[in-house]
């Protein structure tokens, strides 16, 4: 089985995305790695262009954080390690990621957690922006919530202002390892930050971590998702049926009306045949 994303064809082109698909696209039929998501083949139909990609059933680290799962060191240590090597794999391909958080870190039955959300290269940012939301993620795995507060419409200047002027609190339980590498990631200086797999693997507290086993997936998770249960919230999957004004599931209907209307399609082509990658 796999997972299928799909975009409105139309609404890319309102919107203007439709050169950012394709840079998607084209990305992501390049990569394959561990812990990424791997991007299978896409096609498209009169309305939709559908991307067809690996399918984890054990849901995402923020459905988890939700669900109050509390993550234990050495397993947020693992994930650490996981993602670093991915990042390693990204950077040699000339990629920032530029949007690691814990929606987008997914778990596969087997909890080696992947992710997903490529974005290229970006003017003005660095590798290190990717090592900086690694640090911001870790802490929120280990303590529920995350390092500096704040709401989503503070001014870009305001922020910045919070990480010079706030430190971020490191409960007394936790090791004096996770408390040493926390600070270097979140280190507000880019130059300084810890931002290579050489520099992680330098630091003690990682000297015990077997890389070759981590790559390989030899190393048993600390946390395994409930393989009864659903691991998402339904309710996204309700609101794309009441929301939708296209919804994929009444797809056969509406198109087959539209064909007894007007004979064609009518619809915009975002491109003109079918794409079909596979890794």
């Amino acid at each position: 089985m796999y997972a299928m994303k799909y975009m409105n064809k139309l609404k890319c082109v309102e919107r203007n995305e439709v050169r950012n698909v394709f840079k998607e696209l084209q990305i992501m039929q390049n990569l394959e790695h561990p812990f990424l998501v791997n991007f299978w083949y896409s096609f498209q139909d009169e309305e939709d262009m559908f991307m067809v990609v690996d399918l984890l059933l054990g849901g995402d680290l923020r459905y988890h954080l939700q669900q109050n799962v509390h993550f234990t060191e050495s397993t947020v240590k693992h994930y650490v390690c996981e993602i670093t090597l991915a990042l390693h794999y990204l950077r040699n391909k000339r990629i920032i990621h530029r949007d690691i958080k814990p929606d987008n870190i997914l778990l596969d039955e087997h909890a080696p957690e992947l992710f997903q959300a490529f974005e290229g290269t970006h003017p003005g940012y660095s590798f290190a922006v990717d090592w900086w939301s690694l640090g911001i993620t870790a802490y929120e795995l280990l303590r529920g919530q995350r390092p500096y507060i704040m709401r989503t419409n503070t001014p870009a200047n305001e922020i910045l202002q919070t990480f010079h002027k706030v430190h971020p609190c490191y409960p007394v339980a936790w090791s004096t390892g996770i408390k040493s590498l926390l600070p270097k990631l979140l280190c507000v200086d880019a130059q300084k930050r810890i931002s290579s797999l050489s520099e992680l693997q330098d630091l003690e507290y990682l000297s015990d971590v077997n890389w070759d086993a981590v790559l390989s997936k030899q190393i048993p998770p600390g946390f395994l998702p409930n393989r009864r249960r659903l691991n998402c919230d339904p309710t996204f999957e309700l609101e794309e049926m009441i929301l939708e004004s296209k919804p994929l599931h009444k797809k056969k209907k509406r198109l087959a009306r539209k064909t007894r209307e007007s004979g064609s399609d009518g619809s915009p082509q975002v491109a003109s045949h079918c794409y079909y990658f596979r890794t």
